[in-house]
C-alpha cells in the first residue's frame, strides 16, 4: 500500500528551482547487483560469508547471483541512457579486483570495469566509482578487519589498483560510501557483515575507515593524471530532540554526534568533536588516533556524498521516566515523528533532508555536495505486463527533490542527485524482500522493467535540461 499522497510539485516547477548544470543518475553496489561471486579469480567478501550464518539475511538470501549485472552490463547501462540519466555511480568489488585483499590486480576481475567505464562513456554517461560498499575481503576480515589499522593501508592500496586503470577516464571518486554503516552496522550491532558486537572495535573501525579513506585521497591525488573529483559519501540524517528538555536536547546531540559529526568533523576540521569524544570516554571507549591521523582524514576533498532517507526525533526519557540506563548511562531512544512511512519502516521526513543539507553547508562551508543516494522502498505491486505505478516512491522522490531545491535556495551547494537504487537488487540484511528500483528486476528471468518513478526522473531530468 503506497502511504505518500500524490506529487503537488510540477515537474516544470520542481526542473526550473534545480541549478544548470545539475546532475540527474542511479546510483548501485558490486555485491547488491554483479552476482558472479566466484568468476574471473573472485574470492569472498565479508558478505558472501555473512550470508551463510543461519538467520543473518531475510529467508536466507544471498547475492550470489543477485541481478546477473556482471553478464548484462552493456543492456544495464543502455537502460541508464534510456531513462535519461548522466551519471551512474557503481562500486567495485574489492576481491574482484584484488582476491584475498592484497597483492596485485587481478587483469580479469579489473577487465570488468574497464569495460563497464567504456560503456558508459560510449553511452555519454559519466562513470563516478565508489571504490568500497561494504564488501571486505574476508580474509582481511580474518586478519581483524576494519579494527584493525593495518586495514586503512590494505584499503589504500587497493585503491590505486582500481585508480591506475580507470583514472584516465574516469573524472569522480568516491573512497567510502557510508562508513557508519561499515562500522556500527558491522561491528557494534551485528546487523550487517561481519555482524560482530563490539562496540569498541565499531569506534576503533570508525577512525580506521576514515584513516584508509585519507590514505587512498592522498595517494589519489599525489597519482592524478588531470584535475580530478575525489571525495566521500555519508548517511546522515536530522535528529530533532522531541521537546526542549535537556535531556532530549542531550539525546539528540548524542546521535547527532555519532551519527552526523564524528565523520563530518575529522574530515573538514582535521578533529574529533569534543562532546562525542567525552561521551565515548563516559564508557570506557576511545579513538586509536596516532600521530599524524587527522591530517591525513582531513586531506582536502572536491566533493561530498550525501545519503539520505530519513531522521529521527530522540528524548533522553525511558518509558518509565528514568534518565539513565540500568548501566548508568544517559537514555537515548527514538520516537515517532507521526509520519508516513516506507516498507523499510522509515518515516518520511523530507524537511529533515533540507534541514540536515543547510546545516551542513554552514558548519562545514566551501564543501561541494551531491546526493549520492535517496530512495525508498514500497511494496510494489506490478501489474499483468510486469509495470509497476509506483505513486508511493514517485511522491518520495518529489517531495525529496523539492527538499532538495529548498537547500539550495537557503544557500546549500549541491550540484547533483543520483536516485538509489537503478535496480531492484540484493538489500542487505533483508534479502530481496525490500524493492528500492526505480526499475523492477524479475528475478526468475531477470526482465527489467521500468517503474512510474523511473520514468518520472526521465522527464523531469528533461524538463531539466530543456530550461
Amino acid at each position: 500500500m503506497n502511504t505518500s499522497a500524490a506529487p503537488t510539485t510540477s515537474e516544470a516547477d520542481l526542473a526550473a528551482r534545480l541549478p544548470s548544470g545539475f546532475r540527474w543518475g542511479v546510483a548501485t553496489s558490486a555485491y547488491q547487483i554483479e552476482g558472479a561471486v566466484d568468476v574471473d579469480g573472485r574470492t569472498p567478501s565479508i558478505w558472501d560469508t555473512f550470508c551463510r550464518v543461519p538467520g543473518a539475511v531475510h529467508d536466507g538470501d544471498n547475492g550470489d547471483v543477485a541481478c546477473e549485472h556482471y553478464t548484462r552490463m552493456p543492456a544495464d547501462v543502455a537502460l541508464i541512457k534510456d531513462l535519461g540519466m548522466d551519471t551512474y555511480r557503481f562500486s567495485v568489488s574489492w576481491t574482484r579486483v584484488q582476491p584475498h585483499g592484497r597483492g596485485g590486480v587481478n587483469p580479469a576481475g579489473i577487465a570488468f570495469y574497464d569495460r563497464l567505464v567504456d560503456e558508459l562513456l560510449a553511452q555519454g554517461i559519466d562513470p563516478w566509482v565508489t571504490l568500497y560498499h561494504w564488501d571486505l575481503p574476508q580474509e582481511l576480515e580474518d586478519a581483524g578487519g576494519w579494527p584493525a589499522r593495518d586495514t586503512a593501508y590494505r584499503f589504500a592500496d587497493y585503491s590505486m589498483l582500481v585508480f591506475d586503470a580507470l583514472s584516465d577516464r574516469v573524472d569522480t571518486w568516491t573512497t567510502l560510501n557510508e562508513p557508519w554503516c561499515s562500522a556500527m552496522l558491522g561491528y557494534a550491532y551485528g546487523a550487517h557483515a561481519p555482524g560482530k558486537r563490539d562496540l569498541p572495535a565499531a569506534v576503533s573501525a570508525v577512525h580506521h575507515l576514515l584513516l584508509g579513506h585519507g590514505l587512498a585521497t592522498e595517494r589519489m591525488r599525489e597519482a592524478a593524471p588531470r584535475k580530478l573529483d575525489i571525495g566521500i559519501t555519508l548517511n546522515a540524517a536530522t535528529a530533532y530532540p522531541a521537546s526542549d528538555l535537556e535531556p532530549d536536547l542531550e539525546a539528540a546531540r548524542r546521535a547527532d554526534g555519532m551519527g552526523a559529526r564524528l565523520y563530518l568533523d575529522p574530515l573538514v576540521h582535521g578533529r574529533y568533536p569534543a562532546d562525542v569524544i567525552a561521551d565515548l570516554d563516559a564508557q570506557g571507549i576511545s579513538l586509536p588516533v596516532q600521530d599524524g591521523d587527522l591530517a591525513t582524514i582531513s586531506a582536502p576533498i572536491d566533493v561530498l556524498g550525501i545519503n539520505y532517507y530519513f531522521s529521527q526525533k530522540f528524548t533522553g526519557f525511558a518509558e518509565d521516566g528514568s534518565t539513565v540506563d540500568a548501566a548508568g548511562l544517559p537514555v537515548s531512544r527514538s520516537v515517532p515523528l507521526n509520519r508516513p512511512r516506507t516498507a523499510m519502516d522509515w518515516e518520511i521526513v523530507p524537511e529533515g533532508f533540507t534541514d540536515l543539507l543547510v546545516r551542513i553547508s554552514k558548519n562545514y562551508p566551501g564543501l561541494p555536495m551531491v546526493i549520492t543516494e535517496n530512495g525508498s522502498a514500497f511494496d510494489d505491486v506490478p501489474d499483468a505486463s510486469g509495470f509497476v505505478a509506483d505513486e508511493g516512491r514517485t511522491t518520495y522522490f518529489t517531495t525529496h527533490l523539492a527538499a532538495v531545491a529548498d537547500a539550495i535556495e537557503q544557500g546549500a551547494d549541491i550540484r547533483g542527485y543520483l536516485a538509489w537504487s537503478l535496480l531492484d537488487n540484493f538489500e542487505w540484511a533483508y534479502g530481496y524482500e525490500k524493492r528500492f528500483g526505480i526499475v523492477r528486476v524479475d528475478y526468475d528471468t531477470q526482465e527489467r522493467i521500468p517503474k512510474q518513478s523511473a520514468l518520472y526522473l526521465k522527464d523531469l531530468a528533461q524538463q531539466h535540461r530543456a530550461r
